[in-house]
């Protein structure tokens, strides 16, 4: 359902950025929404963070034969950052799923779960009985039946053998194109259009169906079958915010993205759940839940950068900046990206590998980026760090494009305004100036934020408790989306919630 993306060290000059149209479309849009891969690394060495240091070449090395299976699970658990250890929580979702395997329509299955240590939102699951679910999937989720949901519709792939259903429709696809191909090439392109809608009306119909398997296993396990109904919800609410948070259209690579209209599938799902069980029935386990999930870990992993507000840092790479004020941060695998004045103004920001033989200053004129103004390059001193700096002109877009030389990187600063005038410039001057090596007591200080349950007062409110979410932007729909909660207001005494703390 998707694959991490490390930022490794890239071939001089690396892509080329053609800022009308590539900013706009590609180099943007389709990263500001929730990414399936979760943190950027911006790791040079391609090393996959969050799971220990890295072995010496002349470490001992067991032997023994790799299993296609093992193969596959390593590969999975490298592209969501590793796995995230949590003997509770993980203890508490493996006995949800030994219910579900014995009310599956294979009973005789077994399943066994892996915590991701990745902030958005998925699931998914390979036909060895391997589950997985990242810790925004846990986040996201306000009980025991709506997460029994979620991995049984995963379950549902499996027992209903979709992937290899898959596989075959892929295969019948390329062989049509083929045979298209050679008997009428000027009708290759219309054939293949139409066989990328076939396979997608195909995997449309098997997410339908994996839904309701897992809305009639979940019953019968007895959890409340109307929980994946209430996740489904949760989960178009959370794109929706991701998404306005970028001033973007909720097109990314998470979850939402990659199945049918949230909407149909929530009417859907409500009719299968009304089907089995009427009116609300079953288990919920709200309490255990939260108590299970109290504590994990929330938003970025550190080993792959940290956005607090406007300020991001790397602690394992050593480096950090300030984003001009009135940016947003998100930090997806291929760079960190910001926006600002409803799309006006936009950043980047990258690494790649540089020979110490190249000066800065030659690499900003190499053709990486469209319109680059050649007297308009400049060097300079960053923070005691070599750096060089220039603008570029395309269509509407102006940039302030900004190169600092760290230990064997060099790390790209690219700045977009619709307008470039003397204040937005120097906006942007100061963020690259503010780059800067941090300590390795910095480095030590950086802690993840979490999950924490907190009991609600007689007088507190939906706002009085988002009031301590630890996060910068949109803390009280922060505080309504991870809850569940459809407007702010008196909440019920003496219940949890969940807030987000340092």
């Amino acid at each position: 359902m998707g694959s991490r993306v490390n930022i490794r060290r890239a071939a001089v000059p690396a892509r080329r950025f053609a800022p009308q149209a590539a900013f706009a479309r590609a180099f943007l849009a389709p990263l500001f929404a929730l990414s399936l891969a979760g943190c950027a690394t911006l790791d040079p060495y391609g090393q996959t963070p969050g799971v220990g240091p890295a072995l010496p070449p002349e470490a001992p090395r067991t032997t023994g034969v790799e299993t296609p299976d093992s193969t596959q699970h390593k590969r999975l658990v490298d592209m969501f950052g590793g796995e995230y250890k949590s003997y509770t929580t993980e203890r508490y979702l493996n006995a949800i799923l030994a219910r579900l395997a014995a009310a599956s329509e294979k009973p005789g299955e077994s399943y066994r779960v892996t915590i991701l240590n990745s902030q958005v939102v998925n699931a998914f699951a390979l036909p060895n009985g391997n589950v997985y679910v990242t810790r925004g999937m846990l986040a996201l989720a306000n009980d025991s039946s709506e997460l029994a949901a979620v991995m049984a519709h995963e379950i549902g792939h499996i027992t209903a053998g979709h992937a290899g259903q898959r596989a075959e429709a892929e295969k019948d696809q390329q062989l049509i194109r083929k045979v298209t191909d050679v008997l009428q090439k000027d009708r290759g392109g219309a054939v293949q259009a139409r066989g990328v809608a076939s396979l997608a009306n195909f995997s449309r119909q098997q997410e339908f169906d994996a839904d309701q398997i897992g809305i009639r296993t979940i019953a019968k396990a007895g959890y409340d079958p109307f929980g994946a109904a209430r996740f489904l919800t949760s989960l178009s609410r959370s794109a929706s915010l991701r998404a306005s948070l970028f001033n973007q259209r909720a097109a990314g690579q998470d979850i939402a993205s990659s199945h049918p209209s949230t909407p149909e599938r929530i009417a859907r799902a409500t009719a299968a759940a009304r089907a089995v069980g009427g009116t609300a029935t079953g288990e919920t386990q709200r309490s255990d839940y939260l108590a299970a999930i109290d504590g994990i870990d929330f938003g970025d992993n550190p080993a792959e950068g940290l956005v607090r507000g406007r300020r991001f840092t790397h602690p394992r790479l050593g480096f950090g900046f300030l984003a001009p004020d009135g940016f947003v941060l998100e930090n997806t695998p291929q760079a960190v990206l910001g926006i600002a004045g409803g799309g006006a103004e936009a950043l980047r920001l990258d690494s790649v590998s540089l020979s110490t033989d190249t000066s800065l200053e030659s690499y900003l004129a190499m053709d990486w980026i469209s319109g680059l103004q050649p007297a308009s390059v400049r060097s300079l001193t960053v923070n005691g760090l070599p750096a060089a700096t220039g603008l570029a002109k395309s269509g509407e877009w102006q940039f302030r494009v900004g190169v600092v030389r760290l230990g064997g990187d060099v790390y790209r600063l690219i700045f977009a305004t619709t307008s470039l005038n003397e204040r937005t410039d120097q906006r942007f001057k100061d963020s690259l100036e503010s780059f800067r090596k941090i300590t390795s007591d910095e480095s030590g200080k950086l802690q993840p934020l979490h999950l924490r349950m907190v009991i609600a007062g007689s007088s507190d409110t939906a706002e009085t408790l988002a009031g301590r979410m630890a996060l910068a932007d949109r803390p009280l729909e922060w505080f309504l989306l991870l809850n569940g909660l459809d407007r702010p207001g008196v909440l019920k005494a003496g219940e949890s919630f969940k807030i987000v703390a340092d």
